[in-house]
């Protein structure tokens, strides 16, 4: 499941070079401005009009010019069930900035929605989220697409005469009975399961079943393989065929709802979900029933939030809203995010996680106000910012 060829570049793929002595100008509307490294400029904006009067609000703004920094994906201490600070994976990574990633699970840390990175899918979905695809070559410009993206994994093998073609129900997450995972080295060291299943030790190039443990758990998973883990010791039939020596390989089925095709996603290095595509390609989008988000808790109501985007200059934009606080800032709705865009002029843009895991950091400080009482929150992923 991992792609080292370069990105294909499609339509949907927004990329403006910006000659490498251009200065982004200085611009009123977005508040105090602070030059943070060559390509990196840090506004703070507390103009309540962005929340149409409704109370305080504190907005921390990057604008970032895609020609003299890169963006990538991090997974928290290079693990699923690690999670790490915001601040901590800037500082352990040698970021100049970084925000927050995708969503997940507050229990284990592992990411809910779909993650890539550096060409690894780490996370799986089954339901169609809010993404952005970042390409950062080492040489050359950064450059993001936007979509709503699903994706599940399928096993192929051939053994007893037949082939056999099986669905994987998740990649890198907690199994369950009856149901069929595989973990990667990016999940743990082993894993972390009881000892009520099946695994199959998956090894060597290309991969092949290295051995089969029945009633075994937390099964150390090869630096260059993986595991295969099934809830339970009676078999259905496609795996009962699934013997020591028999090769597997795996493919990734994405479903786009906006035409980005397979040889696109299965190249892209780096894939970050969040829950709401607000604009994608000057489009500015108002329905979310395709990610299943409730408007009323979720959409209509204001929360810290996180964002990314890209205005019509070619620009990346991440901004962090604060929220939950009312002396300081009260966060914002989808509209009220809309509102932000309109400031920003951005032509796409996308939610990330918000709410308690709202995190930018900048040059090793936290530079927005994180809800959370405890303070900074362990999150599993994270956007980072990188000087050319």
């Amino acid at each position: 499941m991992r792609s080292r060829s370069p990105f294909l570049l499609g339509v949907a793929v927004l990329a403006v070079s910006i000659a490498c002595d251009s200065h982004p100008p200085v611009d009123n509307v977005l508040g105090p401005t602070e030059s943070i490294a060559p390509g990196v400029e840090l506004y703070r904006n507390n103009d309540t009009a962005l929340v149409g009067g409704a109370g305080a609000v504190s907005v921390s703004i990057l604008k970032l010019d895609p020609a003299r920094v890169r963006l990538t994906s991090a997974l928290s201490n290079d693990e699923v069930l690690k999670a790490e600070t915001v601040e901590d994976m800037a500082r352990r990574l040698g970021a100049v900035a970084a925000v927050n990633g995708g969503f997940f699970n507050r229990d284990n840390g592992e990411p809910i929605g779909l993650l890539k990175v550096a060409g690894d899918l780490v996370s799986d979905t089954g339901l169609p989220r809010g993404v952005v695809i970042i390409h950062a070559p080492p040489f050359g410009t950064t450059t993001l697409a936007f979509d709503q993206l699903a994706a599940k994994a399928t096993m192929t093998f051939t053994a007893r005469g037949r082939e056999f073609t099986v669905p994987v129900d998740g990649v890198d997450t907690t199994r369950a009975r009856g149901k069929l995972m595989v973990y990667t080295p990016a999940y743990h060291a082993d894993t972390d399961t009881a000892p009520t299943g099946t695994e199959w030790v998956l090894d060597d190039s290309p991969l092949r079943v290295r051995d089969v443990r029945m009633n075994f758990g937390h099964t150390r998973i090869p630096p260059r393989g993986a595991v295969l883990s099934y809830g339970g010791t009676d078999l259905p039939e496609n795996l009962a065929a699934l013997v020591e020596g028999v090769h597997v390989s795996f493919h990734v089925k994405w479903k786009s709802a906006h035409g980005l095709t397979d040889s696109d996603l299965d190249e892209a290095a780096h894939i970050v979900n969040g829950a709401g595509l607000l604009r994608r390609e000057g489009e500015v989008l108002r329905d979310w029933k395709v990610e299943g988000l409730n408007a009323e808790a979720f959409t209509n109501a204001r929360h810290p939030r996180t964002m990314v985007g890209v205005d019509r200059e070619g620009f990346i934009w991440l901004a962090a809203v604060d929220g939950r606080q009312p002396a300081h800032s009260i966060g914002m709705t989808f509209d009220e995010m809309q509102r932000l865009c309109d400031r920003l002029g951005l032509v796409s843009a996308l939610n990330l996680d918000g709410g308690g895991s709202t995190t930018m950091v900048v040059k090793g400080q936290i530079v927005n106000r994180p809800s959370d009482p405890a303070g900074a929150r362990a999150v599993s992923d994270a956007i980072l910012v990188t000087l050319r």
